[in-house]
């Protein structure tokens, strides 16, 4: 199945306080009537836009689910997130957007069924231009369902959805390889970009969080500063932080040598501050 997102939802606001027909015995089924459960306000602090919570849920112990219906409004959408614990989506209606941390966006639209894997850093909301609902189930685990993280900014929301079509000016856009082959090898410009960058830093078994890690680390060992220069950039961009980068380089100054750690710093250095 397909990466895709589910609301992300703290127990305190799926403590609705709602009634439940029930007769006394501990045993029995209960129902929350729909006219007994009313909207959930959100913090601005996790949400972008307009998003409202209703029929949310919290099943008594020894079970640990817990979720809510969400609707998202046009262009409305999450912070980024993880669920220790994972967590299940059913999308009811309108069409949406969600991603995963290094991954491409994937569109979700109504009868989706979502499971997104415990720790996976994600966002999700509605469309640019439609509203989104859906069901959104997690469990708890130490008295926590989310861990919130920054929000997702209006670039990252804008960028292109996976399958869709190039917008119009994509011909104007620089190639991959432009910079450092140009046309001076057409053919090596093409396996660059449509081998290299098109399938490789495409495949969903690594993040491109973690593929830009792993280049880092061989081009550092290599002793490639021209190339280093540019994948810092990359990796930035991927998610990795500038402390990482420089813990990656004094780590492997033990294991690829000091004069490979030096140059490498001298590269980050120049690459940061002119950041």
């Amino acid at each position: 199945m397909k990466v895709l997102g589910g609301i992300a939802i703290s127990v305190c606001l799926l403590a609705s306080g709602a009634k439940s027909q029930t007769s006394g015995d501990p045993g029995a089924i209960q129902i929350t009537r729909s006219a007994a459960q009313p909207f959930q306000a959100v913090s601005t602090d996790h949400f972008t836009g307009a998003v409202r919570i209703d029929s949310s849920f919290q099943v008594a112990t020894p079970a640990r689910l817990s979720g809510a219906r969400v609707t998202f409004e046009p262009g409305a959408r999450t912070a980024w997130h993880t669920h220790p614990l994972g967590q299940l989506l059913i999308v009811t209606g309108g069409t949406g957007r969600v991603q995963r941390w290094g991954d491409a966006v994937d569109e979700i639209r109504q009868g989706d069924v979502v499971w997104i894997p415990a720790g996976q850093k994600h966002w999700h909301g509605a469309a640019p231009n439609s509203s989104i609902a859906h069901i959104g189930i997690v469990q708890e685990l130490d008295g926590k369902t989310v861990d919130w993280m920054e929000k997702v900014s209006d670039a990252q929301y804008a960028a292109p959805v996976r399958g869709q079509a190039a917008p119009a000016n994509a011909a104007q856009q620089p190639r991959p390889s432009q910079a450092a082959i140009g046309d001076f090898a057409p053919k090596l410009a093409e396996l660059t970009d449509n081998v290299l960058y098109g399938d490789i830093w495409a495949r969903p078994e690594l993040s491109k969080r973690d593929r830009s890690l792993i280049t880092v680390a061989a081009l550092i060992a290599l002793n490639r500063p021209d190339q280093l220069r540019s994948h810092l950039l990359i990796a930035r961009q991927n998610g990795v932080t500038q402390e990482e980068l420089i813990e990656t380089i004094t780590h492997l100054a033990f294991y690829t040598g000091w004069p490979n750690a030096v140059s490498a710093i001298g590269v980050a250095r120049e690459v940061f501050e002119k950041k």
